[in-house]
């Protein structure tokens, strides 16, 4: 199968359709898939629903998107840095589901497994419950928790092969293994190609049966949420 694709729009060719569920990697703006976005944002599709651990800020990564209005739903854990995010949910225009962040990186880890749920401790006594089962195990309760899957997943890693086995380089691997699993249909933006049969297999997070379509992205913007400094 040929996985590489010469730019982020004509790897997404085909794939994205209005009403998707997407998923995308990253913590904040640490290992977002930048060029994959900025080609989602460029295709006009709308309707979306997007899970990812937060979106974005205003005007970079799925802070994009929202501006946009391409997204109608939102499925995350953190969303205090975005302020077009607020408004759009204060508004009534963004469907939001906030998740606990070990719960979400679950969710995301059981749909790629081919688990359809599991309980968990997390949210059991808070609004996080409202609607859910809960069961006693072991003198505790738990809260029912079901997994998650996506359209398509949009990842970025450090390096790929040719197969399209992924390594992720320190705080970037954060959401993104999970997510590359979660999608029926996987696109990875990378750093670093190399041929295939050079990677470590003990080294490598994502295996390539889990991924689809690779792009390039060679020199990665390298964003900084809140700057502080300070004087000597």
């Amino acid at each position: 199968m040929k996985k590489l694709y010469p730019d982020a729009k004509s790897a997404l060719k085909g794939l994205l359709k209005d009403g998707q569920t997407l998923a995308v990697g990253g913590f904040g703006l640490c290992g977002i898939p930048e060029q994959l976005i900025d080609a989602v944002a460029d295709s006009g599709t709308h309707d979306l629903t997007v899970i990812s651990n937060n979106a974005g800020v205003d005007g970079i990564g799925l802070g994009k998107l929202l501006a946009n209005r391409q997204v109608r739903r939102m499925i995350a854990s953190y969303v205090g840095e975005n302020e077009e995010f607020e408004r759009q949910l204060l508004s009534g225009e963004l469907e939001v589901e906030l998740t606990p962040q070990g719960t979400l990186a679950e969710k995301l880890r059981a749909g790629g497994a081919g688990i359809p749920a599991f309980y968990t401790r997390t949210g059991v006594g808070t609004p996080v419950a409202d609607g859910k089962e809960t069961r006693d195990f072991g003198g505790h309760r738990y809260l029912l928790e079901h997994a998650l899957l996506a359209d398509v997943a949009l990842v970025k890693a450090w390096k790929a092969d040719g197969a399209g086995n992924l390594v992720f380089r320190k705080t970037a691997r954060n959401f993104n293994p999970m997510i590359a699993t979660a999608g029926r249909t996987t696109v990875a933006e990378v750093e670093e190609i190399v041929p295939t049969g050079q990677l470590d297999p003990d080294q490598i997070h994502t295996p390539g049966i889990f991924v689809q379509r690779v792009i390039v992205n060679r020199t990665p913007s390298k964003h900084i949420e809140k700057r502080t400094t300070r004087t000597a």
